[in-house]
């Protein structure tokens, strides 16, 4: 009857309980707990099941979404991670991509490898390019490598030979052979993690997924045996990057799989929120207490990719991290929310992130031993926060430490006062997040000019509005439960899961029924999980896509083919579906040879629902939506004025408000300012049209 969504954030660790027999949903925020996070998880699902009275047998699913694993990549907090390696193949990890992202600087950095060089171990094999082998595995030296590891402390492994996308067989000889010599070690070998040509790309993400295995595994454990302590007996999901959920046994065998696992959510919703209003081209923007995201939704679906980078050394620059292959929601991502730091750079200008305060001890408001300046503090002195209602009036936040906290750190250095220097980091933060996104859309050929923004997130709808009209985007959503809403999105995730595999071969070289056997193949692999988790052949839909290229390129396309029972009547128009894509791109057709370099499935069962909509319980109006006026800075006019504020929950479908004005909710204030227009549509969303 019930289903919880969990998200857990940087400060705050969000909660959605969903009642589908009357489309209720029930909120809840919490501070994170960064030494356990699990014992947030715990503590806030019996806090808001006793607090709606739903008793914990009455829950059928737990679906989570979590940064922990990125966390543990950038923080280096992993395991100790060995890697077993084809022959004079060990030093791939420090040569990467042999290109630098910055050719002006000479004091370039990357990032280290997971596994450093001592922790490699080498043994004979070899595979061609075409499955064919030259050489072949050495198992004798498999087993020494495993007395070796254990020398060395190791925890897991990253197996990862040449061409295995070809030929796994040896890299799953190798892997049977050290689980009987060494049953302790979590084992990832690459043709199972991701089985694509590439070597630098495949054994980074091997790497990743094995260094992260044993912390997710014991997290998970911990998760589940805590749900269980306290009555917990239906499902545990864990959300994919890709925006499908997993079931926890496959959350443990590919933990790389999660690295952007609750932003991706919040996409999701925010996709779900622009089919319902049909807008269906968005900028989905969240803003929480560690950093903001940006995605884009186009036509009704938000844009997906298949490599993402992690632990940068630069924060905008590609190629300054370790690249990662996996399906994942494609999102900008900067370091920028409520908790952010603001202090002086080395030149003595203003900088606000990417160093967080985090849960603990978090900004100066907070009252828990912060004394550095946060984003949350310079809103709080600004007046777009207040004191007495931070989290619905659960936690009371102290205006004289952030003021003291502004005066001290910014504004005694920079010779301002303390109400402008609260400012500059409130509009620094927006400049900084509507550069990224400026650049982000632009690099996708995406116009967010005739399109709108939907908001959310604890610190997204404070500046939703600014960031919109630096954008120039005529409108901002706010939907209801904004400040939760990647919980939310938790709750619409379907069980799903995507293999991808290379195999080059001309489109002349192949005819349907090889075409079809090669996709029967990787459809049978990706249906196995969803089958295990007890969803019938019948309600699994397959998507099918193909990564494509004339001969003598080096990069490829994503083509997707129409749904079909199966994928042989789709052969014959395979070429043509190319041709549309390549034109798309780049405005013309070649008269070259055309090759197949990918073959990607998509498995997903049914979506869950929520209906036609859904209302917050504890929201039904009063019949007073204006709270009364508080002192808010106008940056018209550079000063403070009286704002009028507004009880969200109180606001009706049909009632405006015009700005300036400021409209609360438990989790989150909508900043709206002079000349903004605000509609409450059927749904309790805040439709804000924005003012020039």
């Amino acid at each position: 009857m019930y289903r919880i969504g969990v998200d857990i954030g940087g400060t705050f660790t969000d909660f959605a309980l969903y009642d589908a027999r009357g489309s209720k949903m029930a909120i809840y925020k919490c501070l994170t707990t960064p030494q356990d996070p699990s014992q947030a998880v715990l503590d806030g699902v019996k806090a808001l099941i006793e607090r709606e009275g739903v008793p914990i047998a009455d829950v059928t699913d737990v679906i989570h979404g979590t940064t922990l694993v990125t966390n543990a990549v950038i923080e280096r907090r992993g395991a100790v991670t060995g890697m077993l390696v084809t022959a004079g193949f060990g030093d791939i990890m420090d040569m990467g991509f042999e290109r630098r992202y910055d050719l002006f600087d000479l004091r370039i950095k990357y990032p280290s490898p997971l596994v450093p060089r001592r922790l490699r171990v080498e043994v004979p094999e070899r595979v061609r390019f075409d499955g064919t082998v030259e050489t072949p595995l050495d198992e004798a030296a498999v087993r020494a490598s495993a007395a070796k590891f254990e020398e060395l402390e190791v925890k897991a492994v990253a197996i990862c030979f040449l061409h295995a996308y070809a030929h796994p067989e040896h890299e799953q000889r190798a892997a049977e052979i050290l689980r009987e010599a060494a049953p302790e070690l979590f084992i990832s070998s690459s043709a199972d993690v991701f089985p694509h040509m590439r070597e630098f790309e495949r054994w980074t993400t091997t790497t990743v997924n094995a260094f992260t295995q044993p912390m997710f595994d014991r997290y998970i454990d911990r998760l589940e045996k805590g749900l269980a302590s306290i009555g917990f007996g239906g499902r545990l999901y864990i959300m994919a990057s890709s925006g499908g959920t997993l079931t926890t046994e496959t959350a443990r065998r590919f933990p790389v799989r999660a690295l952007e696992s609750g932003p991706a959510a919040g996409a999701l919703l925010s996709a779900w929120q622009g089919r319902a209003l049909k807008l269906p081209n968005l900028l989905s923007f969240d803003m929480g207490g560690t950093t903001a995201k940006g995605a884009l939704v186009r036509d009704g679906e938000p844009i997906k990719k298949y490599s993402i980078e992690v632990a940068r050394v630069h924060e905008f620059r590609q190629g300054s991290g370790l690249p990662v292959k996996i399906p994942v929601i494609d999102m900008i991502e900067i370091g920028a929310g409520g908790g952010s730091i603001a202090e002086l750079d080395a030149r003595g200008l203003l900088r606000v992130g990417p160093r967080s305060a985090g849960a603990d001890p978090g900004p100066a408001c907070y009252g828990r031993g912060g004394t550095q300046p946060t984003l949350t503090d310079a809103n709080l002195v600004l007046g777009y926060l207040d004191a007495g209602f931070f989290l619905g009036g659960a936690m009371k936040l102290d205006k004289a430490a952030a003021e003291n906290a502004i005066a001290e750190g910014v504004g005694r250095t920079l010779k301002l006062e303390t109400m402008r220097a609260a400012w500059g980091i409130h509009d620094l933060i927006s400049e900084d997040v509507a550069r990224a996104f400026r650049v982000h859309a632009t690099e996708r050929g995406f116009d967010y000019r005739s399109g709108s923004m939907v908001a959310f997130g604890g610190s997204g709808p404070l500046h939703a509005a600014s960031i919109a009209r630096k954008l120039k985007i005529p409108r901002a959503i706010f939907p209801v439960g904004a400040g939760v809403m990647s919980a939310l999105g938790l709750l619409i995730s379907p069980l799903a899961f995507e293999v991808a595999r290379s195999r080059r071969i001309h489109v002349d070289d192949i005819d349907a029924e090889s075409f079809a056997s090669t996709f029967a193949t990787l459809e049978a692999d990706a249906s196995a999980f969803l089958r295990r988790a007890g969803v019938a052949d019948r309600d699994i839909r397959i998507t099918r896509r193909l990564d494509m290229r004339y001969q003598g390129q080096g990069h490829e396309i994503e083509v997707s083919l129409p749904d079909a029972p199966s994928a042989g009547p789709l052969f014959a128009g395979m070429p043509e579906l190319f041709a549309q894509a390549y034109e798309k791109s780049y405005s013309i057709r070649l008269d070259e040879p055309v090759e197949i370099v990918n073959w990607k499935v998509e498995v997903i069962g049914p979506a869950p629902s929520l209906g036609e909509g859904y209302t917050l319980t504890g929201s039904a109006g009063s019949a007073k939506a204006r709270k009364g006026t508080r002192l808010a800075y106008d940056p018209a006019r550079g000063g403070m004025t009286e704002w009028p504020v507004y009880d969200r929950y109180a606001l009706t479908p049909g009632a405006t408000v015009t700005g300036p004005a400021l409209i609360e909710e438990r989790e989150s204030t909508c900043v709206i300012g002079a000349g903004d227009r605000v509609t409450v549509d059927a749904r309790y969303n805040l439709i804000a049209e924005l003012g020039s």
